[in-house]
């Protein structure tokens, strides 16, 4: 299975950007649709945003849609999330996630249908 890296996490005030990324290594990155989820604290992890594994297709929770944007760079194995209009709610624990594509169903909401997770990187917006 892949093994995934985030970076990028930070503390940024309200209204600022900030940009994530995860690097996979260890199999064939292009075999897996990849995720972003959250956790901020005493909450549940939530999906943030998905994407498929040619980059065709990408999926946003309603809280960050219009503001984050998904990307993946296949040739570099790496996935990233450009946040923009940052909010304090937007404060969390975000990580990585990945599917492998052999493996079922991409139900791209739901943490079961992934296969792997990295560590996670602290984001903090200040009001």
């Amino acid at each position: 299975q892949v093994q995934l890296v985030e970076s990028g996490g930070g503390l940024v005030q309200a209204g600022g950007p900030l940009r994530l990324s995860c690097a996979a290594s260890g199999d064939t990155f292009s075999n897996y649709d990849m995720g972003w989820f959250r956790q901020a604290p005493g909450k549940e992890r939530e999906f943030v945003a998905a994407i498929t594994r040619s980059g065709g297709s990408t999926y946003y929770a309603d809280s960050v849609k219009g503001r984050f944007t998904i990307s993946r760079d296949n040739a570099k194995n790496t996935i990233s999330l450009q946040m923009n209009s940052l909010n304090p709610e937007d404060t969390a624990v975000y990580y990585c996630a990945a599917h492998m594509f052999y493996s079922g169903s991409f139900i791209y909401q739901f943490q079961q249908f992934y296969d792997s997770w990295g560590q996670g990187t602290q984001v903090t917006v200040s009001s």
